[in-house]
């Protein structure tokens, strides 16, 4: 397994004030390029345009327009948080073990949790359309 990280540098120094708002700014967008290699990641930017298609044809108010980003961007959120917890338990255990199998395994179903809630959702509104007659 080779090391994502085998430069070791210094910690920077803490920032204050409204330059650290910049600086936030910047890691997340560090996190972002980070997030874009993620083969899942792609596949939930890929969903998002496909879902608002589905929302579109099922005749979705703006409401739930709304809703289906606040669930993509939880979503987005938890698969962060999944890589995250995949990078660190990968350092700390470059060989197998049963907590670095469990840190995994729960980070998976965050994002599982996620996904699901994102089809029940969408289910609803097009489930809603048919019945009512709609789209």
């Amino acid at each position: 397994m080779t090391d994502l990280y085998p430069n070791p540098r210094c910690k920077p120094e803490t920032i204050h004030g409204a330059a650290h708002l910049f600086a936030a700014a910047g890691y997340s967008i560090g996190g972002l390029r980070r997030l874009r290699q993620e083969t899942a990641f792609r596949h939930i930017l890929l969903a998002l345009p496909i879902c608002t298609l589905v929302l579109a044809l099922a005749g979705a108010t703006i409401g739930d327009y709304y809703l289906l980003l606040i669930l993509f961007l939880a979503l987005i959120a938890a698969e962060a948080l999944n890589t995250a917890i995949e990078c660190i338990v990968d350092h700390l255990s470059p060989h197998w073990a049963e907590f670095a199998r469990d840190a995994k395994d729960l980070g998976s179903l965050a994002t599982m949790c996620l996904i699901v809630a994102n089809g029940v959702f969408i289910a609803s509104v097009v489930f809603s359309a048919v019945t009512s007659g709609g789209g």
